[in-house]
């Protein structure tokens, strides 16, 4: 029985269909469908040209037409719909030169990277798999379609997806699949580094992040990875945690601790500045709490929003058990969570003072912080102000 996603989106596949042309359900949501996962995005392959189907439906947007997607917007709902295809010389070992549209399911699934992907379904929930990717799916194995060392020369970063897949339903490779990345990992360094970042993400935070990263180094494919050419031995150590991380910046962190690396490590990733930022914040509090007993009222104040992350990597590392709820509890209890929160600011300090701005200002700020949060004083405005002029007062006295 097809699902209510699929269900919505038939009149994008019956509108086609009335126009003459083939339509059927592709790609991952058929597979996850099949595997009973929760499906993500719903796409649709057909014979219709980009702009017969822009002809067809009043909403659309041109989202890649020079390789046939057009988005299709139904009931507030956007559909990627693409005309069938084949691809020719690939270059760069990522990219087909050209795409050539054809009227031919089979030549379509035909040109993508894994039977399991290649599986088609139509408006009745009949199953078109002339690949075999229904048997993969039950044999729970990943394997190319046709020669997996023809698809790899084609496109290299397909072997980061293969492992990727690993990660996240738990399969095997064929052991031709798993031979071709031994022999051709090396293209994978002709792939940019970002496009091999997305797939790595995808593999840290998968359930069967292990078992990936034990195929990543017994096909050796690591070395050819940014920064990991030297780092079996932690891969092998990252292969030993069996939990998955909840959060990319916990994966991030969780990989870059046991690897060793540092934000300039992170950023031969081509990462954000803000991941890396959130990342190297993680990783500053994982070299200082090592126990519930370290979580200090500076740490909270100091870590706030990223209590939850640090916490659970911290269990996670430590094969302790995760406290977060019971952190959260003291962290919103505190005075202040944030300097925002403070009654006072510079503006007033430099009022009360008669001072211009300089090094003090910070420095007094930080010990009104300190001092609300040890409850010293109120954060009340004039309390504060009482607090920092007995403050000053004290320290001219020495």
């Amino acid at each position: 029985m097809m699902n209510e996603q699929f269900r919505q989106a038939l009149p994008v596949i019956e509108t086609l269909k009335r126009h003459g042309h083939e339509a059927y359900f592709v790609g991952g949501a058929v597979r996850d469908y099949l595997l009973k996962r929760p499906i993500g995005d719903i796409d649709i392959a057909t014979s219709a040209h980009p702009y017969e189907v822009m002809s067809i439906f009043p909403k659309t947007v041109p989202v890649g037409i020079a390789h046939g997607t057009v988005m299709v917007i139904e009931r507030g709902v956007s559909y990627e719909v693409t005309t069938f295809r084949k691809e020719g010389r690939y270059e760069d070992y990522r990219r087909p030169k050209d795409v050539t549209f054809v009227r031919s399911l089979y030549e379509d699934l035909q040109r993508r990277d894994f039977t399991i992907n290649a599986i088609a379904m139509n408006e009745h929930g009949d199953m078109i798999d002339p690949f075999g990717g229904m048997e993969a799916l039950n044999d729970r194995i990943i394997e190319t379609v046709g020669d997996a060392r023809e698809r790899f020369s084609e496109d290299a970063l397909r072997m980061m997806r293969a492992l990727r897949f690993v990660s996240q339903l738990g399969f095997s490779l064929s052991a031709e699949t798993k031979q071709a990345i031994v022999q051709y990992g090396h293209l994978l360094q002709h792939i940019a580094v970002e496009r091999i970042a997305v797939e790595f993400e995808k593999l840290l935070l998968g359930s069967f992040m292990s078992k990936a990263i034990e195929l990543l180094i017994e096909t050796n494919l690591f070395s050819y990875l940014p920064e990991l050419a030297t780092k079996k031995k932690e891969l092998a150590q990252l292969a030993a945690y069996s939990l998955v991380p909840v959060h990319r910046i916990e994966a991030w962190a969780r990989f870059a601790y046991v690897a060793r690396l540092d934000s300039q490590g992170l950023k031969q990733w081509k990462l954000s500045n803000h991941l890396i930022r959130d990342v190297s914040i993680c990783l500053e509090a994982l070299e200082r709490i090592h126990s519930l007993h370290d979580w200090t009222t500076d740490a909270l104040y100091e870590y706030g929003r990223y209590i939850p992350h640090i916490e659970r990597l911290r269990a996670v590392l430590h094969g302790d058990e995760p406290y977060v709820q019971h952190l959260l509890k003291r962290w919103e209890a505190l005075p202040i969570r944030e300097r925002k929160q403070l009654a006072i600011n510079g503006h007033d300090l430099l009022a009360l003072f008669e001072r211009k701005a300089g090094p003090w200002l910070a420095e007094m700020i930080g010990k009104i912080e300190r001092a609300v949060l040890r409850g010293e004083v109120e954060n009340e405005k004039e309390k504060l102000k009482e607090w920092a002029v007995c403050n000053q007062k004290r320290e001219n006295n020495y």
